[in-house]
C-alpha cells in the first residue's frame, strides 16, 4: 500500500517523512525512514531537480543524500544521545537514478565509539544497486530541542 505525501509523489508502505536532515536536505526534498528489525532505511523520491544533463540523478544529489542517511542512521541508532560530522565519505557509482525513483540507502551501523563510529550504506531502486557508500564520522554531542525543531 501507498500513500501521498505532499510533492513527493506516492511514498511506500512503512515509511514516515523525517523533518530532519537540516536545511541542505530540505532543499533537496522530503526525506522518509522506515525501520524494521533493527535496520533502517531513508529515502527520498527522485526528481527532476535532481538531475544533470544527461537527465539521470546528479551524482552529487546522490552522495548527499548517501552522506545524509549514514549520519541520520547514526543518529537514530542511538536514539539521539549523540550526532555525527562527516569525516570521510567513499562513494561508488554503480548505476543511474531517474525522476521518479524511489532511491532507498539501507544503512549498517559499523560501529560507534567516544569519538568515531563508522557506517556504510547502499543505495537502490528497487531491486537495482546505484550506489554504495561507506562513512566515518566525529561523534558529537547530541542536538539540542531547539535544533531539533528546527530540523536538524
Amino acid at each position: 500500500m501507498t500513500r501521498q505525501d505532499d510533492d513527493a509523489g506516492e511514498v511506500p508502505a512503512g515509511f514516515e517523512r523525517l523533518k530532519r536532515g537540516g536545511p541542505f536536505m530540505a532543499g533537496m526534498g522530503f526525506l522518509y525512514c522506515r525501520r524494521d528489525a533493527g535496520k533502517i532505511v531513508i529515502a527520498m523520491r527522485i526528481d527532476a531537480r535532481h538531475t544533470n544533463m544527461r537527465g539521470i540523478a546528479h551524482g552529487g544529489m546522490l552522495a548527499s543524500l548517501a552522506d545524509s542517511a549514514l549520519g541520520l542512521g547514526l543518529t537514530l541508532s542511538c536514539e539521539g544521545r549523540n550526532s555525527f560530522v562527516t569525516v570521510n565519505l567513499s562513494t561508488d557509482f554503480i548505476d543511474a537514478a531517474r525522476p521518479g525513483d524511489w532511491a532507498e540507502a539501507h544503512v549498517h551501523i559499523g560501529r560507534i565509539g567516544a569519538r568515531i563510529a563508522f557506517a556504510d550504506c547502499e543505495l537502490r531502486v528497487g531491486d537495482k544497486r546505484i550506489l554504495r557508500a561507506s562513512g566515518v564520522f566525529a561523534v558529537m554531542k547530541a542536538l539540542t530541542a531547539a535544533q531539533l525543531d528546527a530540523g536538524y
